[in-house]
């Protein structure tokens, strides 16, 4: 099964909100926040993971200086456990890598447990907690940082 990982396109917004609509831990953006990816770059950047079925997760992330964070990333139900975040973040993170970048960052809920054990699998180290930071349900964030060399 061929898989490619590309930048995200103006025309993938329906499928990105399609994703995330589906995706509980995903940030829940609305239409405008999408489109405005393509407005800001180079300071952000999508990505997207795609299969002949088409397209089967994304990540989301904005530059600050040398530094980025991960704002959003998903993954759709039927392909999860196959690796394709695991794919998507070693994509993301080798491109930050040729591009001179010092460090990445982001929070994840304190109850997502596969995503922590993701992060901590390509070297992110907890960096920290934000009290109170998710809704729905209320939910401390945990922040995870990957420092490069």
């Amino acid at each position: 099964m061929s898989l490619l990982i590309r930048p995200a396109l103006a025309d993938d917004v329906p499928a990105l909100m399609s994703l995330e609509k589906h995706a509980a831990t995903a940030a829940h953006w609305p239409p405008e926040q999408y489109q405005q990816l393509f407005a800001a770059a180079p300071q952000r950047l999508a990505l997207v993971i795609e299969e002949e079925a088409g397209l089967r997760g994304f990540l989301v992330a904005r530059r600050v200086d040398r530094e980025w964070e991960i704002e959003n990333i998903a993954i759709a139900g039927p392909a999860r456990r196959r690796g394709l975040g695991s794919r998507l973040l070693g994509e993301f993170i080798d491109l930050l890598r040729k591009q001179g970048a010092t460090s990445v960052f982001l929070e994840v809920r304190e109850s997502n447990r596969a995503a922590q054990a993701l992060y901590q699998k390509w070297g992110f180290e907890a960096a920290g907690r934000r009290s109170r930071y998710y809704e729905n349900p209320a939910e401390d964030a945990v922040l995870y940082r990957l420092a490069f060399p």
